[in-house]
């Protein structure tokens, strides 16, 4: 399983709760998709942050490329300050660490 952390700088006064609903309403029927958290930083609320678990990375870039993607991407480009900044991460089982 992978991770996907979305990072949002927004906008002042932007919400970006609509395009998070629509992410997540257009990815539960996306093949490889588990599930999603948006997040907000407790001290600036211009940092939000859609945080995503896939089966695997192929799952994740075919939703990547999609045109479902792109189209949400380009909807919440209005109240963005940057290109959201995304980061993969592989999960690792915490049974398989050695303290």
């Amino acid at each position: 399983m992978i991770q996907v952390i979305a990072g949002f700088k927004l906008k002042e006064g932007a919400n970006i709760d609509d395009i998070f609903l629509k992410f997540r309403s257009a990815t539960v029927t996306h093949a490889g998709f588990i599930g999603a958290q948006n997040l907000r930083t407790i001290n600036d609320s211009s940092i939000a942050v859609l945080v995503t678990t896939w089966e695997n990375l192929g799952s994740w870039k075919l939703w990547e490329t999609s045109n479902a993607m792109r189209e949400i991407i380009k909807e919440a480009a209005p109240l963005l300050v940057e290109e959201p900044k995304i980061t993969i991460y592989q999960i690792t089982p915490t049974v398989t660490w050695v303290g």
